[in-house]
């Protein structure tokens, strides 16, 4: 009995140990401070600061600028860091999205606080796919933890019925050539989302500076603009 006792909880403990490994984290912001710029290994939000990825999709020309603007926002009471996003295909703009994002002093976490999108179509705003922000039910996300684990589990965005997006980190040793050049020791982190569990997607980014890759975008430039 007592064996059979002590293969019934080592198998209780397993499967606990199990659930909890893999459990996407929701953020804890209680015991944050936040301020709207500063940086942590992987993610810079500094005003000025921009990345520049270009890539092909089919036979079309991709381009994805990123720019930490001299912009703030507050949402809820949180004063965020604008950050725009700016796809084109072929040189003609596909989206335009503003984002929303803070820094825990105490943690080094980036939160992500939301976004607004502008959908384009020959050159009109056809629609906000996508927008949301952390009021009401919904809830900030971590956009880059401020101590990077292998293993480690997060969401992204916290919107029901609009984006549930998490995050895992899935490898600390990548390497990857780009235009801008050769990185080593690389983040790779795989992203999906609860609103389709069979999507996956992956991104790298490189110590100091950031947004190497997203799928098909490879990172062509990096640095501050005057």
């Amino acid at each position: 009995m007592k064996a059979l006792l002590s293969l019934i909880t080592f198998g209780l403990i397993a499967v606990v140990s199990n659930a909890q490994e893999n459990e996407f984290i929701k953020p804890n912001m209680n015991e944050c401070t936040f301020q709207n710029t500063g940086k942590n290994d992987y993610f810079i939000l500094e005003p000025g600061y921009q990345l520049l990825l270009e890539g092909k999709e089919g036979k079309s020309t991709a381009r994805l600028v990123i720019l930490v603007t001299n912009e703030t926002k507050k949402i809820g009471n949180v004063e965020t860091r604008v950050v725009t996003e700016t796809e084109t295909v072929n040189g003609k703009t596909v989206e335009i999205s503003r984002n929303y994002f803070a820094i825990c002093k105490e943690t080094n976490d980036v939160y992500y606080f939301g976004e607004d999108v502008d959908m384009y179509k020959n050159g009109k705003i056809i629609n906000h796919e996508g927008s949301w922000k952390a009021k009401g039910k919904n809830h900030p996300g971590i956009a880059m933890p401020g101590k990077i684990v292998q293993g480690y589990k997060y969401y992204q965005e916290v919107a029901l019925g609009i984006a549930l997006d998490k995050a895992e980190i899935v490898s600390t040793t990548d390497a990857l050539s780009t235009p801008a050049g050769k990185f080593i020791n690389c983040l790779k982190i795989e992203e999906t989302t609860d609103m389709n569990p069979n999507e996956k997607e992956y991104k790298i980014y490189a110590k100091g500076i950031g947004l190497l890759k997203d799928d098909e975008l490879l990172l062509i430039k990096h640095g501050f603009i005057k």
